[in-house]
């Protein structure tokens, strides 16, 4: 049996999460919690306007079933999108940002679908611990405020000024984060429930925004959202069974092609032929006390430099990932996604519940990781902290730690290798709850919170 936990990207998320699950949540109720509560703390990497995937296990029928809550592709006709460029380690990477860039929102449909069908605490009750972070204000964890610096030409548009550079400076490690009017946005979903974002009050003002602001969204392509459940995509590993999504990450067709045992080179082969660069992401792990599990992994990308006034809501800038439109953009269809919240089982039951923030570097973390915990036997914050490497068009990018003779080999064949400094947040955030522990990344400055 897997002792009830939560491993999210924020210390602050996950202990949101553990209060509702000693509050007697199930998985669903402390993942909704927890995922309210990123919203608040993690607003470098996601937010309730974001998008995601999350997966859900019901431990009494034994049912695992995803649910897409992924950002759709508005209908309406918005203003050209802006250019930026942002620093990405060694990376010049090129986003579009703006109101246009502002795919339908997810999260809120998401998170109201999960409590529906899996939920047992009122609503109200899981959006406490959220509005108490927004009231209070979180301290800026050392990964989050090294991810503001790079992302500080669109964090500080507009209404972003005030809040991650009050008085003109950059909020540094330690610093609180004021976000004073998510406290009005988490009263409002406290009050109207997750439809807020569709037919109420937050929906009204994106609508005013995307209207001031020239962006896509329309009345009815709010109303017309809907969080879809779906069955898993199954893979096998180390005599495993392994639950995930399809998608971009392609993470069943990795372990597919991963052997037991082979090391880094195996590695490295399964992984070859991943892309470069993402946007921002986090992930929450949760395991309830009768074995329930849930994980949630949501994105805003990069953000779309534009707040709902009064309410301190990012607007997510999906339309403006590039590595993300892999076909033609339909109006009401889902955007592609490389989320992969994962799910193991082996003889006993559920082994582990784990997911993965990074972009194209997700599939490169989550599989390592799951790799080292279930065919090397590492404990899971030993797994999550060993160094990584990720293949990356013309170069293999490595963490400091990364066995020296196995890069040095690459060089002789031919490969570049660009060596990084320290373990660094573009190499993604792993969070895992599993029968041996549970984990959350140093790269995210994660936490885990015991139920």
């Amino acid at each position: 049996m897997i002792r009830a936990a939560v491993a999210a990207g924020h210390p602050a998320t996950a202990e949101a999460g553990a209060e509702i699950l000693a509050d007697g949540g199930t998985a669903a109720d402390a993942a909704i919690a927890a995922c309210l509560a990123s919203c608040v703390a993690e607003t470098v990497m996601t937010g309730l306007l974001g998008g995601g995937h999350i997966i859900y296990f019901d431990a009494a029928t034994g049912a695992a079933r995803n649910l897409d809550c992924f950002v759709a592709v508005p209908s309406g006709q918005g203003a050209p999108m802006h250019d930026l460029q942002v620093p990405f380690g060694e990376e010049l990477v090129h986003y579009a940002i703006g109101a246009s860039s502002c795919g339908v929102p997810g999260v809120p449909a998401g998170l109201g679908e999960l409590w529906r069908e899996h939920g047992t605490l009122p609503w109200p009750r899981l959006v406490e611990p959220a509005l108490r972070l927004a009231r209070d204000g979180v301290p800026m964890p050392p990964a989050h405020v090294a991810c503001l610096a790079m992302l500080e030409p669109v964090m500080t548009m507009r209404e972003g000024a005030m809040i991650y550079a009050p008085g003109g400076h950059l909020l540094a490690v330690g610093d609180r984060l004021q976000q004073p009017g998510l406290v009005n946005a988490l009263t409002v979903l406290q009050e109207e429930g997750a439809g807020s974002a569709y037919t109420g009050t937050l929906a009204a003002s994106l609508l005013a925004v995307v209207r001031e602001r020239d962006g896509m969204i329309t009345a009815d392509d709010l109303t017309a959202y809907r969080a879809t459940w779906s069955e898993p995509v199954r893979a096998t590993f180390a005599g495993r069974e392994v639950l995930t999504r399809g998608g971009l990450s392609g993470i069943a067709e990795t372990f597919a092609r991963l052997a037991p045992s082979s090391g880094a080179p195996g590695l490295l082969a399964a992984l070859d032929g991943g892309a470069t660069v993402d946007g921002h992401t986090t992930n929450l792990s949760v395991v309830d006390a009768t074995g329930n599990a849930c994980v949630v992994t949501t994105s805003l990308g990069l953000g779309s430099g534009d707040w709902l006034p009064g309410f301190d809501v990012h607007l997510n800038s999906m339309l403006g990932e590039t590595d993300l439109i892999q076909a033609p953009l339909v109006p009401g269809e889902r955007m592609a996604s490389m989320m992969a919240p994962t799910l193991v089982f082996d003889g006993a039951g559920l082994e582990l519940a784990a997911g993965a923030a990074g972009g194209t570097r997700l599939r490169t973390a989550l599989v390592g990781t799951l790799a080292a915990i279930l065919d090397e036997g590492l404990s899971p914050q030993d797994a999550v902290d060993r160094p990584r490497f990720h293949p990356a068009l013309d170069a293999v990018q490595a963490e400091p730690g990364v066995d020296e003779s196995f890069l040095a080999e690459l060089e002789r064949e031919g490969r570049t290798v660009r060596r990084w400094s320290s373990l660094h947040h573009y190499f993604g955030g792993v969070s895992v709850v599993a029968r041996n522990g549970a984990a959350a990344d140093p790269r995210r400055s994660g936490g885990v919170s015991w139920a």
